[in-house]
């Protein structure tokens, strides 16, 4: 934690424990949506990339926020550029930008200046 600079920014307590039963739903979403699709070869498929221009400068924030999606259906950060961060996919047909532009917002809440976010 000493390594960490101090404009790493805070988390506001009262929006982490109202954000605790979205982060948690969305974490069983996503381990149902996989295990279906791993069982059922009837699911069409269609892996790719997706890129997610985020309004999260690269840091803390970032790094949290990138982590938390990673718990979204079919999706998981697989690398990043100066103002995005590239999920892959299972099917890319999915609305995979709306999802992370709704789970940017939830988290915006959480998180108090230190670092600027949506």
């Amino acid at each position: 934690l000493r390594l960490l600079p101090v404009s790493a920014g805070k988390v506001r307590l009262g929006a982490l424990l109202a954000y605790l039963p979205h982060f948690l739903g969305h974490s069983i979403s996503a381990g149902l949506d996989i295990a279906r699709r791993a069982f059922d070869p009837r699911l069409p498929l269609q892996p790719g990339f997706v890129t997610y221009a985020t309004r999260l400068p690269p840091g803390r924030a970032r790094n949290e926020f990138a982590s938390i999606t990673s718990l979204m259906p079919g999706a998981v950060p697989a690398g990043e550029e100066a103002d995005a961060i590239i999920y892959h996919c299972l099917d890319t047909s999915q609305p995979v930008a709306e999802q992370t532009a709704a789970e940017e917002r939830a988290l915006a809440k959480v998180l108090i200046a230190g670092e600027p976010h949506a």
